[in-house]
C-alpha cells in the first residue's frame, strides 16, 4: 500500500485542469481519469461534484484567477457554456415554447476569457451551435457507449487529429410522433416519450456518482474527456504542476 506522503506527492505532480460550466462532473470525471487533479466551476449547487469546487459565476471566476496570478496553477482548462443561445433547438421548434429568445451567449465571453488565459483549452458544445468552431466531435459510439450525444470542440492553443466516425448501430429507443422505436441507444435528454429510468441513463453515459437526471442529461460522458485530456497530455512535454489545496 502506498504511504500518505508518496500520494500526496503523486497528486502534486499531476496537472491541473479547470472544469468550467463543471454540472455534476461528467467533464471534469474524465479529465480526471486522464491523469489530471481537477477543480470545478459552476453557479448551481452541485453536491454530488466529486472534486474541489466552486459555485458561483464561471465569467467572474475565470476572471478573477486571471487577475490573481491563480490562473497558472491550471494545465488546462475545459469549459461547458450553457447552449441554449442560439442553438436550433431553442431557435426552432421550440421558439413557440418561449424557448430560446432571452438567453444570453456565453460562449463569446468564455473564450474572449480563455484567450487572455494564455491557457490551452476546449469548448464544447451540442451540435446546432453557429459560433463555435468544430475542431473536434465526438460520439458515444466510438467509445461504445449506449448513447450517441454528438458534442463539438473547439481546441484553443492546441490542435488533434478527428477520430473516424464510428457507423451508428441503431437508432435511439423512444417515441416519435406517437411511434415507438427501439434501438440500442437511449435519449440523454429530457423525460418521458420512452426515456430511460435514471440507472440506464447511468449505464449508458458511464456516470454512476449522481442519480439526478438532471444532472445526468446535462453532462457529457466522461470518456469524451478522459480522452481528450489524454490526447493533450501526450501533444505537450512539459506541464506545470498541480496547485495545492482546494479552488480558490
Amino acid at each position: 500500500m502506498n504511504h500518505p506522503t508518496d500520494i500526496r506527492r503523486e497528486r502534486a505532480l499531476r496537472p491541473r485542469a479547470l472544469d468550467l460550466y463543471s454540472c455534476a462532473g461528467g467533464a471534469g470525471s474524465g479529465l480526471a481519469g486522464a491523469g489530471f487533479e481537477v477543480d470545478g466551476c459552476d453557479t448551481a449547487d452541485r453536491p454530488n461534484y466529486p472534486f474541489p469546487y466552486h459555485r458561483g459565476d464561471a465569467l467572474a471566476y475565470l476572471a478573477h484567477l486571471i487577475d490573481s496570478g491563480k490562473i497558472r496553477r491550471y494545465a488546462f482548462v475545459h469549459a461547458s457554456p450553457p447552449c441554449q443561445d442560439k442553438c436550433t433547438l431553442t431557435v426552432g421548434t421550440n421558439r413557440s415554447q418561449g424557448w430560446g429568445g432571452t438567453h444570453v451567449d456565453l460562449v463569446a465571453p468564455t473564450r474572449a476569457l480563455l484567450e487572455r488565459s494564455g491557457l490551452p483549452y476546449v469548448i464544447e458544445q451540442p451540435n446546432g451551435r453557429a459560433e463555435i468552431r468544430k475542431d473536434l466531435t465526438l460520439c458515444g459510439e466510438m467509445f461504445g457507449l449506449g448513447v450517441i450525444r454528438h458534442r463539438n470542440f473547439e481546441l484553443g492553443g492546441w490542435t488533434i487529429e478527428q477520430p473516424q466516425h464510428v457507423p451508428h448501430r441503431g437508432r435511439v429507443r423512444g417515441y416519435r410522433h406517437g411511434r415507438f422505436y427501439d434501438g440500442p441507444y437511449v435519449a440523454a435528454y429530457g423525460n418521458g416519450g420512452g426515456k430511460p429510468t435514471v440507472p440506464e441513463l447511468q449505464a449508458a453515459m458511464g456516470i454512476d456518482w449522481t442519480d439526478v437526471r438532471e444532472e445526468l442529461t446535462e453532462a457529457i460522458p466522461p470518456a469524451y474527456s478522459q480522452w481528450i485530456g489524454r490526447a493533450f497530455l501526450t501533444s505537450v512535454r512539459e506541464l506545470p504542476a498541480a496547485g495545492h489545496g482546494e479552488a480558490a
